[in-house]
């Protein structure tokens, strides 16, 4: 890499915002020549006829202010991967952005959607824009914000937070696992008039862990301090349900739990299904990593507001002892067709980083020292569940299992 490109990829390394970040990737962009490829509107990763004819026809109809053919057009032909523009492809050769072709049609979708939202014309009754702007919406679909588990590196989390919300672009739908859901409920609590205090550095009480003693964990108590990650949670997520939540931020929370007894099963809790359990609890349960932290009892808001037992003969543990972040089940309740990830596990780098792993020996050592063990204790598992069938021990491995998937 010559000293330019060096001084400039240093300079998004050290970047303390997305700005500065932007900044310097463009200069680098530059000396790369990638932002000649961005200027160029042909290339057969996607159909940009298709999409310089939409940008233009958009365009036209704003200017004229047709409002019944933006509607129409708008209803027929808006969705997320128009002429193939969601191609993976396309976003992997610049690092400051795609084809500004994209940009420009984004652009002019943006602009025909406000207009006909700030119109005041007859044509245009709430009741039709309402009807209009619904469909749009499902249509289009909407992102979601994932926040990685990682223990106190979730602190990191915070940053991409401020940053999101600096730009506009904080998703009102927020998922994710263990010390991410902690965050997330500390998020999903909070208004934007409070996030701008409450994100401060002297604000965030996030010492949540607390060893038990030998005897502690001879006695079944798991080895970390569940009080101590009550009290944690208890500071940073306010007492809310998670519908109160969404009525007060309107901000969609989803925490995935796991039974810690059979004949039951994963829920994923949210404001729509169950509506009234307690945050801090299902917060709680979230990070019972078995052998950790003990199972949690979760409670929910009765109808004359009193706390009282969720199900109460069953213990809730970590969510994806049983399932991962269950994708499928937020996309269908949320609409949600796009995630923002906030990966902040350092363990996973070489699983992500592919051309880390073309680089040398030492990138090479470090995937065989990390995934090896770990392929081989899954496989073992994997063989004990296949071919014993000892009562209980299903439940041990899946437990198991997870822990080191």
């Amino acid at each position: 890499m010559r000293k330019p490109a060096r001084k400039y990829a240093a300079e998004m390394d050290r970047a303390s915002n997305y700005a500065e970040w932007l900044q310097a990737a463009q200069e680098l962009d530059r000396l790369d020549g990638n932002e000649q490829w961005r200027d160029e509107e042909e290339s057969t990763e996607y159909d940009h006829r298709l999409i310089a004819s939409r940008a233009s026809l958009l365009h036209r109809l704003r200017n004229t202010k047709d409002y019944d053919q933006l509607v129409f057009r708008l209803r027929e032909e808006l969705h997320g991967n128009l002429g193939n523009m969601a191609n993976p492809a396309l976003y992997q050769h610049a690092r400051a952005g795609s084809k500004r072709l994209i940009n420009e049609y984004l652009d002019e979708v943006t602009a025909a959607l406000n207009l006909l939202c700030d119109s005041n014309v007859k044509i245009l009754p709430p009741s039709r824009k309402r009807r209009f702007f619904n469909r749009a919406a499902r249509s289009f679909g909407r992102s979601a914000l994932l926040l990685s588990g990682g223990a106190s590196l979730g602190l990191f989390h915070v940053g991409v937070i401020e940053e999101l919300m600096e730009q506009k672009l904080l998703p009102k739908v927020i998922t994710g696992s263990s010390a991410g859901l902690i965050i997330g409920g500390f998020l999903a609590t909070h208004t934007d008039e409070e996030l701008e205090k409450a994100l401060q550095p002297d604000e965030l009480k996030y010492q949540w862990i607390r060893v038990f003693g030998f005897s502690d964990v001879i006695k079944g108590e798991g080895i970390l301090d569940p009080q101590q990650l009550r009290l944690s949670i208890n500071r940073n997520i306010q007492d809310l349900t998670f519908l109160e939540a969404y009525e007060k931020t309107g901000r969609i929370l989803n925490i995935s739990v796991s039974p810690a007894e059979p004949n039951q099963f994963p829920r994923l809790l949210n404001y729509l299904s169950p509506p009234n359990v307690l945050i801090r609890q299902a917060a709680l349960a979230s990070s019972a990593i078995p052998g950790l932290f003990p199972p949690v009892q979760l409670r929910a808001r009765n109808y004359n507001g009193k706390s009282v037992p969720y199900v109460p003969q069953s213990r809730w543990i970590d969510g994806s002892v049983h399932e991962d972040i269950p994708k499928e089940k937020v996309n269908r309740l949320h609409n949600v067709n796009h995630y923002i990830v906030s990966q902040i596990n350092p363990h996973v780098v070489p699983f992500l980083n592919d051309e880390a792993e073309k680089t040398g020996v030492l990138p090479f050592l470090q995937e065989v020292m990390i995934k090896g063990p770990m392929l081989q204790v899954e496989h073992v598992l994997d063989l004990v569940q296949r071919h014993f069938d000892v009562p209980g021990l299903g439940s041990i491995v899946k437990k198991a299992h997870a822990i080191v998937g």
